[in-house]
């Protein structure tokens, strides 16, 4: 096993300040996908790429390791993550060798499973993909969706499925933005997630949450709350 974990956590989240150092539970948000890391025993190497030095410091609290900095052209709104994990990968591997694999771990994943992060793994080593990642179905088939219009009325983005029944439409599925294992040459040579050489590791929609405001935040905490108190009885 030589496979290398890279957790992104930038400093300069807008609609919540501090993110992912911010105490979720009691605890602060990175810490979980750093625990979750550890105890799928996949990695040889756990790091966290970031460009804050208090970032930095709680990382190392929690047993990651933060071997640089990230530089700031790699720290603002629009960079992806994809350049994110090959700059990461770059480096480690000029200094360290050679990874098997190269997993990104978001900071905002609390509900992240080592189960979960073991099958990707596995996924991976089969050796015919680049990428596996998390992925979940909708709550509603997709297919039924619509739009409406600045005056009022409807329109389906898939009008041919309207007398289609749900149970003989596709499945959707969409990313559960937890993790993604991918070969090292996948992310240094910038592949894209979603294509046919990509394979989702399918989770349950209660597992599944985007932090991404206030209110996001809150309801992550009530159905975290809840699925420990369901664990303890």
């Amino acid at each position: 096993m030589n496979n290398l974990c890279v957790i992104p956590a930038r400093g300069g989240s807008k609609r919540i300040p501090r993110k992912n150092i911010r105490p979720f539970a009691g605890v602060p948000m990175i810490a979980y996908s750093i625990e979750a890391a550890r105890k799928s025993g996949c990695f040889s190497r756990i790091i966290v790429s970031t460009d804050d030095e208090e970032m930095a410091e709680v990382a190392r609290v929690h047993g990651a390791e933060t071997p640089f900095m990230r530089p700031a052209e790699l720290a603002n709104d629009f960079t992806g993550t994809i350049e994110v994990i090959a700059h990461a990968t770059e480096w480690m591997q000029t200094r360290h060798g050679a990874f098997s694999a190269v997993c990104c771990l978001y900071a905002t994943a609390p509900f992240v499973q080592a189960d979960d992060i073991r099958s990707g793994e596995a996924a991976l080593a089969t050796g015919k993909w680049a990428y596996a990642f998390t992925a979940t179905d909708f709550a509603a088939p997709i297919f039924r969706s619509f739009q409406r219009h600045s005056e009022g009325g409807v329109e389906m983005f898939f009008p041919d499925k309207f007398a289609v029944r749900s149970q003989d439409l596709p499945q959707a599925l969409h990313d559960a933005g937890q993790f993604y294992w991918g070969r090292p040459e996948a992310w240094l040579t910038g592949k894209r997630f979603f294509e046919p050489h990509s394979f989702p590791v399918l989770i349950p929609r209660w597992r599944v949450q985007d932090i991404d405001t206030l209110e996001d935040w809150t309801r992550a905490e009530l159905m975290f709350e809840s699925i420990l108190r369901k664990s303890c009885e």
